[in-house]
């Protein structure tokens, strides 16, 4: 093999479960998160409850998510649809099924959502057209899926370092540039006062606890994703250590971004933004060097997502093709079944993206959540009190 010059981010010598948690936190992340719009709809506007309230969302999101790859490994079901079939037990003819409607919609909002996002951001930084611009996310998203879920493990570890070095840049100067301002900004949230996109709430604990769980069961749903991973799993420990991986990275990233946007939480500019990081940024130090990288930060987290999303759904469907074959066919073909199949689901959100259709995937989220609650929270409550853990 020739010699060649150092990655920037080796992710071959990560170990497994640094690039399953990273998996999980590039599926989380995404452009909404990059932008500050996820933190202030979920958790800056609900009060001085922000600071705390990150260590509920992402410790359940660690259990469940723990609790999901254990089960998947320890069952072999190493896609959605297998997991389901065995999860789901005598119920499975109408909970599977729901549990795959409840999968092709996170699919399709989400990675409409990624193609949607990183265009108009590929759009505002570079002034070429729209539909160019989501092709580029396009072609990306499919070269890097097409490949299987070794390649899409490794694109999600770089891009996770990437985003992760990223946010450092951008937030820690920030912060220490306006600690003044987030001092004053979390006085007056614990004193009662809300911030300039609180539309009417009043900072009680209640709502705010709820909207913090409600984040979490939008994001249960994404653990499907996860499945397709616990083939290249060895031992549990593995998953033990991805597990607590995931929590360390989602709660500090997730806790350094509301610190840093607490700066700007009594903003006026805020109330017209589509992106709150940037008012962050073009308030703070060095906007004409951060205002880039946080475009750029954006790009990496929807076209991460978008990686995420449609992996889970082409290894769903390799699976279900290759289980009807020989084992000897099985190898033959499979990297161009997984390039139809990526292509398909490629195009397929490709298309919703060109609609604009923004305001019905922020709502689709919202709905996503309830549905992850029915079909995937509660069933996985009941198995954990029925079982104590011994089906894991």
């Amino acid at each position: 093999m020739t010699q060649k010059r150092a990655p920037l981010v080796n992710v071959s010598a990560m170990p497994l479960a640094m690039g399953i948690a990273f998996v999980a936190f590039t599926t989380q992340f995404g452009g909404g998160f990059a932008s500050g719009a996820q933190i202030y709809s979920y958790f800056i506007r609900y009060g001085i409850w922000c600071l705390i309230f990150p260590l509920i969302t992402q410790g359940l999101y660690a259990f469940f998510f723990w609790y999901g790859m254990r089960y998947s490994y320890k069952h072999k079901a190493f896609d959605y649809r297998t997991f389901s079939d065995s999860f789901y037990g005598r119920t499975r003819y109408v909970m599977s099924n729901l549990h795959e409607v409840c999968y092709l919609i996170m699919i399709f909002t989400a990675s409409a959502a990624a193609f949607a996002t990183g265009g108009s951001t590929i759009n505002t930084l570079l002034g070429i057209p729209y539909g160019v611009c989501t092709l580029i996310v396009a072609v990306f998203i499919f070269l890097v899926t097409m490949f299987g879920t070794k390649v899409v493990r490794s694109a999600a570890s770089t891009l996770s370092v990437l985003i992760l070095i990223g946010l450092l840049v951008v937030l820690v100067p920030n912060i220490i540039a306006q600690h003044a301002a987030i001092g004053d900004a979390i006085h007056r949230m614990a004193g009662g006062e809300m911030s300039v996109l609180s539309n009417g709430q009043t900072g009680a604990p209640g709502p705010a606890l709820w909207m913090a769980v409600l984040y979490f069961f939008f994001q249960l749903a994404s653990v499907s994703v996860m499945y397709s991973h616990m083939d290249a799993v060895t031992d549990t420990k593995q998953i033990d250590r991805a597990a607590i991986g995931m929590f360390v990275c989602n709660f500090c990233a997730m806790e350094l971004s509301i610190i840093g946007l607490l700066a700007v939480a009594f903003a006026p500019a805020l109330a017209d933004a589509s992106v709150p990081m940037l008012v962050l940024v073009q308030s703070g130090v060095g906007a004409r060097v951060l205002t880039p990288i946080i475009s750029i930060l954006i790009i990496l987290g929807a076209i991460s997502t978008g990686v995420n999303m449609i992996s889970g759904i082409v290894t769903r469907c390799v699976n279900a093709v290759e289980r009807r074959m020989s084992e000897d066919k099985r190898g033959q073909g499979h990297l161009g079944r997984n390039a139809v199949f990526t292509l398909v689901f490629t195009l397929i959100s490709f298309g919703i993206a060109q609609f604009g259709l923004m305001a019905v995937v922020q709502k689709g989220y919202a709905y996503l959540g309830y549905a992850a609650l029915i079909v995937l929270f509660i069933p996985m409550v009941y198995r954990m009190l029925r079982y104590r853990f011994r089906d894991i």
